[in-house]
């Protein structure tokens, strides 16, 4: 974390859409879906312990977060109602995810390709050996 981490003036939790809003300024606004703050929640439950241990999250797409906890002058906590509350969003986390968005939502679908997931939870990947 550095003292520069751009910090949101204002974040709205929109339900029905199932997206965080961070407002920067007039001009940077962000809307992030709850899948994707939950896919790549910070907790060591989805990045593990070390680079390589990530756990790709699965029929994460109705996920929805609960409630928002400020963690000092530094963090949020998203609570979601799958259970999931252990991870801390850095200022400077919340802001790479939303730079970065595009291409780490693109590196998400590939590796749910890559792995034959899905992202529906009502949906059932059977692979068939020949």
């Amino acid at each position: 974390m550095t003292d520069r981490a751009p910090r949101p003036i204002d974040i709205h939790l929109h339900r029905k859409s199932r997206e965080l809003e961070l407002v920067y300024s007039e001009s940077a606004r962000y809307r992030l879906p709850c899948e994707y703050l939950r896919v790549y929640s910070p907790s060591a439950e989805v990045k593990g312990h070390g680079p390589g241990q990530e756990i790709l999250q699965t029929g994460k797409m109705h996920v929805a977060i609960t409630d928002i906890r400020p963690v000092g002058h530094y963090a949020l906590q998203l609570v979601f109602d799958d259970g999931h509350d252990t991870g801390l969003y850095s200022w400077d986390y919340l802001h790479d995810l939303c730079s970065r968005r595009e291409a780490l939502w693109q590196n998400y679908l590939d590796r749910m390709s890559a792995a034959g997931a899905t992202r529906d939870p009502q949906v059932q990947v059977i692979q068939f050996q020949p």
